[in-house]
């Protein structure tokens, strides 16, 4: 089955296809009630054949309008196995079991009467001889079908199956064990008889089959990518923006809502003019990838705004200590004003802003920080604006999309407020450190605890999977191991 972009009739041309096979077997009967009933009174004639039948997939480029904010890539072996599972699920291979031999080679002859007449004269002398034995043949054919991006007026375009046809030019029947030589002889004539008549067949009662699985196996795909997937608030939804087809795999392009806990949606995410990611496939058996815009939309729902009030000497002594010895090298009156409840606020300006290269990934946050000497003081002593980056983890646990923040590094700070007096507030960078160590990022971790449910690469039948990062892009696949 070739999968190929939509082009005009006129212009499209045989490609030869280098995806998947798809492989059935089962035994190719020439059914008794198709025959002359009266050579069949009381012995059944039985023919069986490991019958193969090959969908081929391969493709050009589909290319879409716009860039996503995710894209699904299904490669050829989650297509076969999938198509597989559907074909079983259809009973393809009770179908080919149960194929029309008899009546197709004589729907093959024509409607000439004295052809037709002459094809059951000599299908009666064949069959007579071989009523007591059982004879194996061996048939391959390589069925071929044209998958397009067919586009709708009222909902987004799908992909669709038509044109499906057995390749003549591959069909192969043979005998797999050699009998006496009569039975040998009236054997290949059957074959001969079969070879005109296998393609129709095929096409008549085969290819309704694999349009049904195709479409099962689609519909299947569409409901696993447009599931709900739940956040610690909302949810986030992907709906399909396109599907696409390129090289021998399928792409969906999608787009992407964000909902809140009362199911309102928060965020709209469409498909962008500028490209923001790389999207061409790899090797991998699938692949999830997702736009950084989206990746911290979701860091924003999961790390709201919010206000830090920390008595450091509660806290973490240690650093209060060294904070009131900082202070001391600037103003030793105000340092001696720091009571057991001295109090911070940290305010968070922005929630991390996570940003995806081939090295690895980043976060950035600003943040406001205020040092009042106890928790029943309103004016604090100093407010410091501080630029602070962090590494940022993505990983998998449980089936969960992990992301951990560590390592914090202060880039700037600003001297907003003084009641102290002035100074360079560098003087406290690494104090300011350890404050936010200590106490933003454990709450901000905190919060990521819960993780984003994964069930897509189980689904798809991939019990382990892995995160990585590229430029402006999070993409998931399977584990090497």
């Amino acid at each position: 089955m070739s999968l190929l972009d939509t082009v005009p009739q006129d212009t499209r041309h045989y490609v030869p296809p280098t995806g998947p096979s798809v492989q059935l077997s089962g035994p190719l009967c020439l059914p008794q009630a198709l025959l002359p009933a009266t050579y069949f009174s009381s012995t059944a004639m039985k023919m069986t054949n490991p019958w193969i039948v090959s969908l081929l997939l391969g493709a050009t480029l589909v290319q879409a309008n716009l860039y996503p904010p995710a894209v699904l890539n299904l490669g050829p072996e989650v297509i076969k196995k999938h198509l597989t599972q559907a074909l079983e699920n259809h009973d393809a291979t009770a179908i080919l079991q149960e194929l029309p031999l008899l009546r197709g080679m004589q729907d093959k002859s024509g409607s000439i009467p004295i052809l037709d007449s002459f094809v059951n004269t000599v299908l009666r002398y064949i069959i007579w001889p071989l009523i007591k034995t059982i004879v194996e043949f061996q048939m391959s054919t390589e069925v071929q079908a044209l998958i397009r991006v067919e586009r709708s007026k009222n909902g987004p375009a799908r992909l669709n199956l038509s044109d499906c046809s057995s390749n003549e030019s591959t069909l192969r029947l043979s005998l797999l064990h050699k009998l006496s030589f009569v039975v040998n002889s009236l054997a290949k004539n059957v074959m001969n008889l079969l070879m005109p008549a296998l393609p129709q067949i095929v096409k008549s009662h085969l290819c309704p089959v694999i349009q049904q699985a195709f479409d099962d196996m689609y519909e299947d795909f569409l409901r696993l990518t447009t599931a709900p997937i739940a956040l610690s608030p909302g949810a986030l939804e992907f709906d399909l923006l396109s599907p696409a087809i390129q090289d021998s795999n399928i792409l969906f392009n999608l787009k992407a809502k964000l909902l809140d806990s009362q199911a309102r949606v928060t965020n709209w995410f469409n498909g962008s003019a500028t490209p923001l990611m790389e999207t061409t496939p790899d090797r991998a058996p699938f692949s999830l990838t997702v736009r950084q815009d989206l990746v911290n939309a979701i860091v924003t729902t999961l790390i709201p705004q919010e206000e830090l009030v920390i008595l450091l000497r509660f806290v973490i002594p240690d650093v209060a200590r060294q904070l009131q010895m900082d202070i001391k090298e600037i103003n030793a009156e105000a340092a001696n004003k720091l009571g057991p409840t001295q109090m911070l606020k940290i305010f968070t300006h922005s929630t991390p802003h996570i940003v995806l290269n081939e090295g690895g990934a980043t976060a950035a946050q600003s943040v406001v920080l205020e040092v009042f000497p106890t928790n029943t003081d309103v004016r604090p002593f100093f407010s410091l604006g501080i630029e602070a980056s962090y590494e940022a983890q993505f990983f998998i646990a449980e089936n969960r999309l992990m992301l951990n923040f560590n390592n914090v590094s202060i880039e700037r700070i600003k001297l907003m407020i003084s009641d102290i007096k002035l100074f360079d507030p560098e003087v406290l960078k690494d104090t300011l450190t350890k404050i936010l160590e200590y106490t933003l990022l454990p709450n901000e971790n905190g919060k990521l605890r819960t993780g984003i449910p994964m069930s897509m690469p189980k689904a798809l039948g991939y019990e382990k999977a892995m995160w990585s990062v590229s430029k402006g892009a999070l993409k998931l696949t399977p584990a090497s191991s």
